[in-house]
Protein backbone atom coordinates (compact mmCIF):
# COMPACT_ATOMS: atom_id res chain seq x y z
CA UNK A 1 0.00 0.00 0.00
CA UNK A 2 1.22 3.31 -0.52
CA UNK A 3 2.11 5.83 1.83
CA UNK A 4 -0.06 9.13 1.30
CA UNK A 5 2.24 12.07 -0.57
CA UNK A 6 3.71 14.60 2.43
CA UNK A 7 2.24 17.77 2.91
CA UNK A 8 3.76 20.23 0.13
CA UNK A 9 5.04 22.46 3.30
CA UNK A 10 6.17 19.85 4.94
CA UNK A 11 8.18 19.47 1.75
CA UNK A 12 9.39 22.88 1.42
CA UNK A 13 10.66 22.96 4.87
CA UNK A 14 12.40 19.86 4.86
CA UNK A 15 13.93 20.90 1.44
CA UNK A 16 14.79 24.73 2.96
CA UNK A 17 16.25 23.36 6.15
CA UNK A 18 18.49 21.04 4.60
CA UNK A 19 19.86 23.86 2.19
CA UNK A 20 20.55 26.00 5.16
CA UNK A 21 22.05 23.09 7.31
CA UNK A 22 24.50 22.30 4.29
CA UNK A 23 25.36 25.92 3.55
CA UNK A 24 26.37 26.35 7.64
CA UNK A 25 27.49 22.75 8.44
CA UNK A 26 28.90 21.99 5.12
CA UNK A 27 27.03 18.32 5.78
CA UNK A 28 23.98 17.21 7.43
CA UNK A 29 24.08 17.45 11.50
CA UNK A 30 25.92 14.77 12.55
CA UNK A 31 24.13 14.03 16.02
CA UNK A 32 26.37 12.51 19.04
CA UNK A 33 24.77 9.40 19.99
CA UNK A 34 23.11 10.60 23.27
CA UNK A 35 24.18 8.83 26.23
CA UNK A 36 22.85 10.27 29.76
CA UNK A 37 25.52 8.86 31.84
CA UNK A 38 28.28 10.61 29.60
CA UNK A 39 29.47 14.18 31.49
CA UNK A 40 28.72 16.79 29.87
CA UNK A 41 30.51 20.58 29.95
CA UNK A 42 27.21 22.01 29.83
CA UNK A 43 23.49 20.62 30.67
CA UNK A 44 20.61 21.07 28.67
CA UNK A 45 19.09 23.41 30.88
CA UNK A 46 22.27 25.37 30.76
CA UNK A 47 22.49 29.00 29.58
CA UNK A 48 25.21 27.70 27.05
CA UNK A 49 22.09 26.00 25.45
CA UNK A 50 19.72 28.67 25.68
CA UNK A 51 21.90 30.97 23.64
CA UNK A 52 23.53 28.41 21.27
CA UNK A 53 20.68 26.73 20.06
CA UNK A 54 18.69 29.60 18.67
CA UNK A 55 19.41 31.05 14.80
CA UNK A 56 20.12 34.39 16.69
CA UNK A 57 23.64 32.98 16.52
CA UNK A 58 24.35 33.89 12.81
CA UNK A 59 23.42 37.68 13.79
CA UNK A 60 25.83 37.47 17.14
CA UNK A 61 28.44 35.84 15.09
CA UNK A 62 28.97 38.53 12.24
CA UNK A 63 29.11 41.10 14.63
CA UNK A 64 31.38 39.90 16.56
CA UNK A 65 33.54 39.56 12.98
CA UNK A 66 32.95 43.05 12.74
CA UNK A 67 34.49 44.13 16.22
CA UNK A 68 37.18 42.19 16.18
CA UNK A 69 38.50 43.80 12.69
CA UNK A 70 38.96 46.66 15.40
CA UNK A 71 41.87 45.25 16.91
CA UNK A 72 44.99 45.81 14.56
CA UNK A 73 46.92 43.02 16.38
CA UNK A 74 44.02 40.34 16.54
CA UNK A 75 43.15 40.88 13.19
CA UNK A 76 46.85 40.79 11.50
CA UNK A 77 46.51 37.15 12.68
CA UNK A 78 43.16 36.54 10.67
CA UNK A 79 44.68 38.26 7.40
CA UNK A 80 48.07 36.47 7.62
CA UNK A 81 46.95 33.04 8.77
CA UNK A 82 42.95 32.51 8.25
CA UNK A 83 41.48 31.17 4.88
CA UNK A 84 38.84 33.09 5.29
CA UNK A 85 39.10 35.01 1.73
CA UNK A 86 39.76 31.70 -0.35
CA UNK A 87 37.32 29.20 1.73
CA UNK A 88 34.57 31.25 4.00
CA UNK A 89 31.95 29.16 4.25
CA UNK A 90 34.84 26.08 5.33
CA UNK A 91 35.62 28.92 7.82
CA UNK A 92 32.32 29.04 8.96
CA UNK A 93 32.12 25.53 9.02
CA UNK A 94 34.41 24.74 11.17
CA UNK A 95 33.59 27.56 13.68
CA UNK A 96 30.16 26.22 14.03
CA UNK A 97 31.96 23.38 14.91
CA UNK A 98 33.96 24.59 17.47
CA UNK A 99 30.65 26.27 18.69
CA UNK A 100 28.97 23.29 18.49
CA UNK A 101 31.06 21.01 20.16
CA UNK A 102 32.25 22.78 22.86
CA UNK A 103 28.54 23.45 24.06
CA UNK A 104 26.93 20.44 23.24
CA UNK A 105 29.64 17.63 23.14
CA UNK A 106 30.84 15.81 26.28
CA UNK A 107 34.03 16.79 28.15
CA UNK A 108 36.52 14.76 26.14
CA UNK A 109 35.09 16.05 22.86
CA UNK A 110 35.13 19.79 23.96
CA UNK A 111 38.48 19.59 25.97
CA UNK A 112 39.62 17.70 22.48
CA UNK A 113 38.74 20.27 20.03
CA UNK A 114 40.01 22.98 22.37
CA UNK A 115 43.24 20.78 22.29
CA UNK A 116 43.20 20.90 18.13
CA UNK A 117 42.53 25.14 18.28
CA UNK A 118 45.46 25.69 20.47
CA UNK A 119 47.92 23.70 18.39
CA UNK A 120 46.40 26.15 15.55
CA UNK A 121 47.01 29.17 18.20
CA UNK A 122 50.47 28.04 18.69
CA UNK A 123 51.58 28.34 14.51
CA UNK A 124 49.64 32.16 14.65
CA UNK A 125 51.78 34.40 15.20
CA UNK A 126 53.81 37.37 12.93
CA UNK A 127 54.55 40.62 12.59
CA UNK A 128 51.71 42.95 11.90
CA UNK A 129 51.48 46.19 8.94
CA UNK A 130 52.44 48.56 11.88
CA UNK A 131 55.76 46.62 13.19
CA UNK A 132 54.42 45.16 15.99
CA UNK A 133 54.64 41.48 16.39
CA UNK A 134 51.00 39.50 17.82
CA UNK A 135 50.79 35.91 18.94
CA UNK A 136 47.15 33.93 19.20
CA UNK A 137 48.39 32.92 22.36
CA UNK A 138 48.54 36.33 23.41
CA UNK A 139 45.98 36.13 26.89
CA UNK A 140 45.53 39.94 26.02
CA UNK A 141 44.41 38.96 21.99
CA UNK A 142 42.37 36.31 23.34
CA UNK A 143 40.34 38.19 26.10
CA UNK A 144 39.41 40.83 23.26
CA UNK A 145 38.43 37.89 20.68
CA UNK A 146 36.56 36.24 23.53
CA UNK A 147 34.55 39.20 24.80
CA UNK A 148 33.15 40.19 21.68
CA UNK A 149 31.83 37.04 20.67
CA UNK A 150 29.93 36.43 24.36
CA UNK A 151 29.27 39.96 24.24
CA UNK A 152 27.54 39.69 20.10
CA UNK A 153 25.79 36.00 20.97
CA UNK A 154 24.26 37.39 24.27
CA UNK A 155 23.01 40.33 22.51
CA UNK A 156 21.72 38.46 19.33
CA UNK A 157 20.33 36.09 21.36
CA UNK A 158 18.44 39.07 23.60
CA UNK A 159 17.29 41.13 20.34
CA UNK A 160 16.54 38.28 18.10
CA UNK A 161 16.05 34.95 20.09
CA UNK A 162 12.85 32.88 19.27
CA UNK A 163 11.80 33.33 23.45
CA UNK A 164 13.11 35.38 26.30
CA UNK A 165 15.75 34.88 28.15
CA UNK A 166 14.52 33.53 31.66
CA UNK A 167 16.19 36.54 34.34
CA UNK A 168 19.67 35.77 35.49
CA UNK A 169 20.33 33.95 32.61
CA UNK A 170 22.24 36.45 30.94
CA UNK A 171 24.98 36.62 33.73
CA UNK A 172 24.76 32.93 33.90
CA UNK A 173 25.72 33.00 30.21
CA UNK A 174 28.82 34.87 30.27
CA UNK A 175 30.54 32.93 32.88
CA UNK A 176 29.82 29.79 31.43
CA UNK A 177 31.28 30.93 28.04
CA UNK A 178 33.74 31.99 30.24
CA UNK A 179 34.99 28.30 30.86
CA UNK A 180 35.77 27.71 27.06
CA UNK A 181 37.76 31.13 27.04
CA UNK A 182 39.90 29.88 30.08
CA UNK A 183 40.32 26.62 28.79
CA UNK A 184 41.52 28.54 25.73
CA UNK A 185 43.98 30.68 27.82
CA UNK A 186 41.77 33.65 28.81
CA UNK A 187 42.94 34.77 32.09
CA UNK A 188 40.12 35.63 34.65
CA UNK A 189 37.11 35.90 32.06
CA UNK A 190 34.35 38.02 32.92
CA UNK A 191 31.62 36.61 35.07
CA UNK A 192 28.70 38.52 34.39
CA UNK A 193 27.29 41.29 31.96
CA UNK A 194 29.16 44.12 33.91
CA UNK A 195 32.19 42.85 33.86
CA UNK A 196 31.94 42.14 30.27
CA UNK A 197 31.29 45.59 29.60
CA UNK A 198 34.25 47.11 31.86
CA UNK A 199 36.81 44.51 29.53
CA UNK A 200 35.15 45.85 26.70
CA UNK A 201 35.53 49.05 27.23
CA UNK A 202 39.16 48.92 28.81
CA UNK A 203 40.16 47.95 24.82
CA UNK A 204 38.59 51.30 23.65
CA UNK A 205 42.32 52.94 23.15
CA UNK A 206 43.89 49.94 20.74
CA UNK A 207 41.12 49.71 18.30
CA UNK A 208 42.05 51.47 15.22
CA UNK A 209 40.40 51.20 11.67
CA UNK A 210 43.54 50.14 9.56
CA UNK A 211 44.47 49.19 5.94
CA UNK A 212 43.35 45.80 6.71
CA UNK A 213 40.11 46.83 8.65
CA UNK A 214 38.99 48.14 5.80
CA UNK A 215 39.58 45.36 3.03
CA UNK A 216 38.20 42.70 5.61
CA UNK A 217 34.86 44.49 5.81
CA UNK A 218 34.62 44.90 2.27
CA UNK A 219 34.79 41.46 2.58
CA UNK A 220 32.57 40.85 4.97
CA UNK A 221 29.79 43.01 3.40
CA UNK A 222 29.94 41.19 -0.33
CA UNK A 223 31.18 37.17 0.30
CA UNK A 224 31.34 35.40 -2.47
CA UNK A 225 28.37 33.03 -1.30
CA UNK A 226 25.83 31.52 -3.68
CA UNK A 227 22.85 33.93 -5.60
CA UNK A 228 20.33 31.94 -2.93
CA UNK A 229 22.31 33.34 0.27
CA UNK A 230 23.12 37.05 -0.77
CA UNK A 231 19.77 38.39 -0.15
CA UNK A 232 19.49 36.49 3.22
CA UNK A 233 23.21 37.28 3.92
CA UNK A 234 21.92 40.92 3.54
CA UNK A 235 19.57 41.09 5.89
CA UNK A 236 21.50 39.30 8.65
CA UNK A 237 24.79 41.50 7.30
CA UNK A 238 22.18 44.88 8.29
CA UNK A 239 21.19 42.91 11.72
CA UNK A 240 24.77 42.78 12.65
CA UNK A 241 25.75 46.47 11.63
CA UNK A 242 22.62 47.98 13.37
CA UNK A 243 24.15 46.13 16.99
CA UNK A 244 27.28 47.28 16.68
CA UNK A 245 28.19 50.38 19.29
CA UNK A 246 27.89 53.59 17.59
CA UNK A 247 31.89 54.70 17.69
CA UNK A 248 32.34 50.85 16.02
CA UNK A 249 30.02 52.19 13.08
CA UNK A 250 32.03 55.58 12.74
CA UNK A 251 35.41 53.68 12.41
CA UNK A 252 34.03 51.05 10.41
CA UNK A 253 31.97 53.43 8.00
CA UNK A 254 28.93 51.29 8.56
CA UNK A 255 26.19 53.72 8.61
CA UNK A 256 22.41 53.30 10.06
CA UNK A 257 20.37 55.35 8.82
CA UNK A 258 17.82 56.87 11.98
CA UNK A 259 14.74 54.55 11.98
CA UNK A 260 16.57 52.22 10.03
CA UNK A 261 16.74 49.48 12.68
CA UNK A 262 13.59 49.58 14.20
CA UNK A 263 11.26 50.27 11.16
CA UNK A 264 13.25 48.15 8.63
CA UNK A 265 16.13 46.10 9.86
CA UNK A 266 14.76 44.62 12.60
CA UNK A 267 11.53 43.45 10.83
CA UNK A 268 13.46 42.03 8.10
CA UNK A 269 15.58 39.77 9.99
CA UNK A 270 13.39 38.66 12.64
CA UNK A 271 10.97 37.67 9.80
CA UNK A 272 14.35 35.77 8.26
CA UNK A 273 15.22 34.37 11.49
CA UNK A 274 11.61 32.91 12.29
CA UNK A 275 11.70 31.17 8.95
CA UNK A 276 14.68 29.62 9.43
CA UNK A 277 14.24 28.54 12.95
CA UNK A 278 10.48 27.08 11.71
CA UNK A 279 12.55 25.28 8.46
CA UNK A 280 15.77 23.66 10.70
CA UNK A 281 13.41 22.81 13.76
CA UNK A 282 14.67 21.87 16.80
CA UNK A 283 18.66 21.56 17.24
CA UNK A 284 19.67 18.30 16.94
CA UNK A 285 20.81 18.36 20.38
CA UNK A 286 17.76 19.07 21.77
CA UNK A 287 16.22 16.48 19.96
CA UNK A 288 18.88 14.17 21.20
CA UNK A 289 18.21 15.88 25.19
CA UNK A 290 14.50 15.25 24.42
CA UNK A 291 14.56 11.60 23.23
CA UNK A 292 16.99 10.37 26.35
CA UNK A 293 14.10 11.97 28.56
CA UNK A 294 11.58 10.01 27.19
CA UNK A 295 13.33 6.70 27.29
Amino acid sequence: MESAPRPPLEVVRDRLGRGIREMLAGTPDQVHEWDPAAERRFAPDSAMWAVHTDVAMLVGGLRALLLQTLHPLALAGVVQHSTYKTDPLGRLHRTGAFVGTTTFGTVEESDQIIAQVKAIHARVNGTARDGREYSALDPHLLMWVHCTEADSFLRARQRYGATPLPEGVADTYVAEIGEIGAALGVIDPPQNQAELRERLISYRPELQATRDTRETVRFLVVPPLPLAARPPYGILFGAATAMLPRFARRMLLLPVAPGAESLAIRPAATALLRTMGWALGDHPAVEAARAAEAD
